[in-house]
């Protein structure tokens, strides 16, 4: 009797669970969640009443659920969200393109040129008036 284990092709997808079936990140971002949570149920609960201080919490904890449980092409939400601020605050969205062209480098020659004249003219004198 043979048994058969489907393997998938890609291991490299393949993530160690740890508990309950979630990985050690999700461990951390659940936990977080939750301890950012019960506090703010606690506070609320008392002033708001027992419903709205559930949505407050749950509201609290629907951005650490996210940042646990999304993915798109293997990469976390936290670093699409790094990625993200980069693109759009960091690093400049228009770059500026310079281009040497042959007219470009003539007229800068052109330029360095006089300049060298009018130095040389100066310098001229500048030596007629010392003699």
């Amino acid at each position: 009797m043979a048994i058969s284990v489907s393997v998938p092709k890609d291991l490299s997808k393949i993530k160690t669970k740890v508990a309950f079936n979630l990985t050690k990140r999700q461990i951390i971002c659940f936990g977080a969640g939750i301890l950012c949570a019960i506090p703010i149920f606690f506070m609320t609960k008392k002033t708001m009443g027992m419903e709205t201080g559930l949505i407050c919490c749950m509201a609290a904890c629907v951005p650490f659920f996210i940042l646990g449980m999304y993915e798109k092409n293997g990469v976390p939400a936290e670093k699409l969200i790094f990625y993200m601020i980069r693109h759009n605050y960091i690093r400049p969205q228009i770059r500026e393109r310079s281009t040497d062209t042959k007219f470009d480098v003539k007229e800068r020659m052109e330029n360095t040129r006089k300049e060298i004249a009018i130095l040389e003219s100066k310098a001229a004198n500048k030596k007629r008036r010392r003699t």
